[in-house]
């Protein structure tokens, strides 16, 4: 692979790798589950099954991609010599193609939120946080499709710039960003009066509220929340120099992703008990909720518009590995096609999500399956390409690499400290026992509960 297609330091892999991750199912689900089961026992159950099972699988993905070293429709022939496999790679350009088209739908609405809190900022417009109309935005066809049109291209020029000068400069800046405006956010969240309820909320672990559903909603956030399945975590990884460790890439990504969920907690929960409002689930939270909540801050609008930029940030961080899976898989590692083949993905990405915009305005009324077309695109990804794919990929490491080649590519990484994951990070037994034995009962456990 080319000195252009690797990551220039460990710490471009890191920070695009996290951004991949920390996406919104982290920054609005992961708040509203919690609250809603049992506070501090989801969150302990959250990181148990992040260690357990996200932190394996992690390493498990980036250990596929550095041992492969090439784009992930030919990785698994690569590694088994059997081409059928490759249909997991297939799997997974499918899945963050049809992601990338209802995900860029939430990425408009971002877009248009902050352009209204800016003319608002600049008095331009003069309504207020309360009279913005989250319906009547997202049911307007021109408006909607332009905000999602602004998302795509922003996330085209990213992805058009290549591995080093777009995804890793990129991450760089919004990935430090997204942490200082979510603290700055968390910090005026819990200087309210009242305060002190949200973090008892979100924190202290109420055992009463804990079920069934709440445990296996806790394994599916640990799963979903660090991108796994769709194959992006190996693309990522085969951009890695041979010399780059993985183990603690894996785990530096893990505690940032908890911690980013932490403290979205933090930041919304103190502040919708202060002002007596119940949380909501996903868009519901972002664009009705929290504008009332900032309407009754002192200088609410300046601190709702840094909480869009961090949303826009989440997501664009989130929506850069989508398309590069796309392009890596149509590129076969030649950059001279890069900038034509970002350009054609996107344009196809905006065709078929178009239908997923309307489907709140014009085509509200065409409904199948899980609901909505746009309902239906996410049900498709997340309840059965995503399973399928992690399932596929945990069994071809499991079952058909050579174990021996996969002692040496999990490598011998230094370690001075002492955690929860250490046996499983620095020995190589434990992790292969995962693979082999439990992550295929999980994952199908996973992939059950998704899609009943």
């Amino acid at each position: 692979m080319s000195k252009e297609s690797q990551w220039k330091t460990s710490t471009g892999f890191i920070l695009a790798s996290a951004g991949s991750a920390i996406g919104l199912g982290a920054m609005w689900k992961f708040p509203y589950m919690a609250g809603i089961y049992g506070g501090g026992a989801f969150l302990l159950l959250f990181l148990i099954f992040t260690i357990f099972v996200g932190l394996p699988l992690l390493i498990m993905e980036f250990t596929v991609g550095k041992m492969g070293r090439t784009y992930t429709t030919q990785i698994y022939s690569k590694l088994t010599g059997k081409k059928w496999l490759n249909i997991i790679g297939w799997n997974g350009n499918l899945a963050v193609f049809i992601l990338f088209g209802f995900y860029s739908v939430i990425g408009g609405w971002i877009i248009i939120y902050i352009g209204n809190v800016i003319l608002q900022m600049l008095s331009i417009e003069k309504t207020t946080l309360t009279n913005i109309n989250f319906e009547a935005i997202i049911s307007n066809p021109w408006l909607t499709v332009l905000g999602q049109g602004i998302f795509i291209f922003l996330t085209m020029i990213i992805v058009m710039l290549g591995v080093e000068k777009g995804l890793e400069k990129a991450s760089k800046v919004m990935m430090p960003l997204l942490f200082i405006f979510l603290i700055i956010v968390v910090v005026k969240s819990l200087t309210l009066d009242g305060a002190i309820d949200g973090v008892r909320y979100i924190l202290q672990p109420r055992l009463e509220d804990i079920s069934m559903e709440g445990i296996l909603f806790a394994l599916g956030q640990s799963f979903f929340t660090l991108s796994l399945g769709t194959t992006g975590m190996i693309t990522y990884a085969s951009y890695a120099p041979k010399e780059m460790t993985i183990k603690s890439s894996a785990i530096s990504i893990v505690i940032m992703n908890i911690l980013v969920s932490v403290l979205a907690g933090l930041a919304i929960f103190p502040a919708l008990k202060t002002f007596g409002y119940e949380p909501q689930e996903g868009p519901g939270l972002l664009f009705k909720v929290l504008p009332l909540v900032f309407s009754q801050m002192g200088f609410g609008v300046m601190f709702y518009f840094i909480f869009l930029i961090l949303f826009l940030f989440a997501a664009l961080t989130s929506s850069i590995s989508l398309l590069e899976l796309n392009v890596s898989n149509f590129t076969k590692n030649d950059n001279s096609k890069r900038k034509s083949v970002a350009l054609i993905a996107s344009i196809l990405v905006l065709i078929i999500s178009i239908p997923a915009t309307l489907s709140f305005s014009s085509l509200s009324t065409v409904k199948f399956g899980a609901g909505t077309i746009f309902d239906n695109m996410d049900f498709i990804v997340s309840n059965i390409l995503m399973p399928l794919g992690a399932l596929g990929t945990t069994l071809v490491v499991g079952q058909l690499l050579d174990k021996e080649a996969l002692k040496e590519s999990f490598g011998r990484d230094k370690f001075k400290f002492f955690a929860p994951w250490y046996f499983l990070i620095k020995f190589f037994a434990p992790w292969y026992f995962l693979i082999k034995f439990v992550m295929p009962v999980v994952i199908i456990l996973v992939f059950i509960v998704q899609l009943f």
